[in-house]
């Protein structure tokens, strides 16, 4: 299947995500590759036991590679989200290279800081800060990694509406997300409303 309208999309994982052939991520760049976009969805180094500045360097490197001819689209989830926060805090070239992000489920500060693997992720005060580019945060209404909320945690901060999904979880395997299909319809229009995917458990 081809689309009137190619785009350019990277994918990024989160924490301890080695791209489960069931996950809505790995489920979404298949589908995207088959209506004929270019889909970069990347394995990120030692996933288990990350380091921010190899994650920062990968992140640089992959959006550099984007076609720059197309619409050029980031969808990140979980800890990616927060790698996204920390690239744009910083300042460092590519993100505002960007036509549109999706952050999905990104953890608290407070639950980074209890496990010593991903502590270093923690975002500094956010507060003020401006994003470069149309951005959508999504989470559920009852994500165990972010129990502070995510309008509270990144929402109110970014200056953006959290749009949650109620018993979402962390919108992971574990939660159902296997097929997603608003978050193809969001990377295909730019202008979906993201719901529970069908048949999620509660």
């Amino acid at each position: 299947m081809t689309t009137t309208t190619p785009r350019a999309f990277l994918i990024l994982h989160g924490w301890q995500n080695h791209r489960p052939a069931g996950h809505w991520q790995h489920w979404l760049a298949d589908r995207l590759t088959e209506r004929g976009h270019a889909v970069t969805y990347p394995q990120l180094p030692d996933p288990d036991d990350p380091a921010l500045e190899v994650w920062l360097g990968e992140l640089s490197r992959h959006l550099g590679a984007l076609d720059a001819g197309r619409e050029r689209v980031v969808i990140a989830h979980s800890l990616s989200a927060v790698l996204w926060l920390h690239a744009v805090a910083r300042g460092l070239p590519g993100p505002d290279t960007v036509d549109r992000v999706l952050l999905v489920a990104p953890p608290s500060g407070a639950v980074l800081a209890g496990h010593p693997e991903v502590a270093e992720f923690v975002v500094p005060s956010l507060d003020g800060s401006a994003l470069p580019n149309p951005t959508r945060l999504v989470a559920g209404d009852d994500d165990p990694y972010c129990p502070e909320g995510a309008q509270s945690a990144y929402g109110t901060p970014l200056g953006l509406t959290a749009e949650l999904l109620p018993g979402a979880a962390h919108v992971d395997l574990d939660a159902g997300y296997g097929s997603w299909p608003s978050v193809l319809e969001w990377c295909e229009t730019g202008d979906a409303r993201f719901t529970v995917r069908p048949g999620q458990r509660s």
